[in-house]
């Protein structure tokens, strides 16, 4: 496979695809498929045109992007409360972010479609019964029975329609006014807000209120001002399931290019990231911004010849490098990954995801992390960018706007006797509201060093 090597929108098929669930009836499957291709797409050839533009100001060190959102959507909530109170998560992060670094924070959920979840072994056994693994909510559930694990095609149709209610009351939130700055203290929380994370919040929205209050003064019409009372909010998942990502493929009537109109950004895993694999296959085809999950295995090569199949005309804000090394891998792994790209001249983000290498098992058997190891890889992201005179373009993380418990420590300072107090995840451990706002008060100061250090350099 090279990038001259002909594409087409099932040209995936003739590839091994890893992760993919063994569908028991395939007529089945094509059906649903069919059903899939006839309807309307989640989004927009140029919404995610538009994404990429901004993406690509990242790639140049004037932006940065924030991506976080549901480790794995549920079918069972979806209900407007707790798609908003991500959202407020998102938009207290980013303001937080901005205010410290000054730089614009591009934002994209996690949501709207991250329903598949890859998975380490085939099969799960509990007490000598062996059973499909759970993948996600879109290919079976996580019941612990034959026909809850049988992949079932029909759940293609529910991730799409749920997809379709979330992106609509998303769309309502981001431009009717309830992402307008002169909202900023609507966002926090009601658990978070006496903590100390939600009293500095209180802090910084007050400063921006008096920002406003004396542009109000100066003759700024605030609620005319787009910037100011909206806010561009893109969607991303994983693209796990091909069938699915196929089927809601479509041709831009206005370029001729091939978008897959599921979300704005889709990201290959760790996982399936072979370089003759079905995955890489159908994503270098499609003009959509894409990301690629780089974990400790990966070694230079590989990288080289993935940034040629994946972006090969070198296009800023086309490829996302999601480092996912684990706290204990990065200063070993990382840096000879950046020395490598930025010595092929490769215009691309460089961004974090610090929760993947960094989860284990409490002695009760609950799927944690601990949110010291998320930072302490973080901090040591922005550090081996600082030191290699590159920008470290964004963050990944796993959250949720509820007030879950089930990462360790945060402001909470949460231990593992709290896990089984409210652990709802369906796959992995997310930082909640409180330990996600802390996060991002310690990112700015991060990026805000990281700003710093661009401008003298430039002097």
């Amino acid at each position: 496979m090279t990038p001259s090597t002909p594409w087409t929108p099932e040209s995936w098929r003739d590839h091994v695809a890893a992760q993919s669930p063994q569908w028991p009836d395939a007529a089945h499957l094509a059906r649903v498929e069919a059903q899939l291709a006839g309807q309307p797409p989640l989004v927009f050839a140029g919404e995610a045109r538009r994404l990429t533009q901004q993406l690509a100001q990242a790639a140049r060190g004037e932006a940065f992007l924030l991506q976080a959102g549901d480790c794995a959507e549920s079918f069972a909530d979806s209900s407007a409360d707790a798609i908003r109170d991500k959202l407020k998560v998102i938009l207290q992060m980013a303001v937080a972010l901005t205010y410290a670094a000054g730089v614009p924070v591009i934002k994209v959920g996690r949501i709207a479609g991250q329903f598949a979840k890859p998975r380490s072994e085939h099969f799960e056994e509990r007490d000598g019964v062996r059973l499909d693994a759970f993948r996600g909510h879109i290919v079976n559930h996580e019941d612990f029975t034959e026909e809850a694990r049988r992949p079932n095609p029909d759940r293609l149709l529910d991730a799409y329609h749920q997809s379709v209610a979330t992106l609509n009351l998303l769309r309502a939130f981001t431009t009717g006014g309830f992402a307008s700055l002169t909202r900023v203290h609507a966002w926090n929380q009601q658990f978070v807000t006496n903590s100390p994370e939600g009293k500095r919040y209180e802090v910084l929205a007050d400063d921006i209120d008096r920002a406003l209050a004396f542009m109000r003064a100066c003759g700024v019409n605030l609620d005319g001002d787009h910037e100011l009372s909206s806010v561009d909010f893109y969607t991303s998942h994983e693209a796990l399931i091909l069938p699915y990502e196929q089927a809601l493929t479509r041709q831009d009537s206005l370029t001729g290019d091939w978008y897959d109109c599921s979300a704005h950004m889709l990201w290959i895993g760790d996982r399936t990231r072979q370089v003759d694999g079905a995955h890489v296959e159908f994503l270098r085809g499609v003009a959509n911004p894409i990301g690629l999950k780089v974990g400790p295995s990966t070694s230079v090569e590989d990288l080289k010849v993935l940034h040629g199949l994946l972006n090969p005309q070198n296009l800023p804000g086309r490829l996302t490098l999601i480092s996912r090394m684990g706290r204990d891998r990065v200063t070993e792994r990382l840096p000879e990954l950046v020395e490598a790209m930025t010595h092929e001249g490769a215009q691309v983000l460089w961004t974090c995801d610090p929760m993947h290498g960094n989860t284990f098992k409490s002695r009760d058997g609950y799927k944690t992390r601990h949110f010291d190891d998320v930072l302490t890889e973080v901090a040591q992201f922005f550090a081996v960018h600082q030191s290699l005179g590159t920008w470290p373009s964004g963050l990944h993380i796993e959250l949720t706007g509820d007030n879950v418990t089930e990462c360790l420590g945060g402001g909470d300072q949460l231990d593992e006797s709290d896990l089984d107090t409210n652990y709802t995840s369906i796959c992995d451990p997310r930082l909640n509201a409180s330990q996600s706002l802390d996060m991002a008060f310690h990112v700015s100061e991060l990026l805000q060093r990281a700003v710093t250090t661009r401008g003298a350099r430039s002097l």
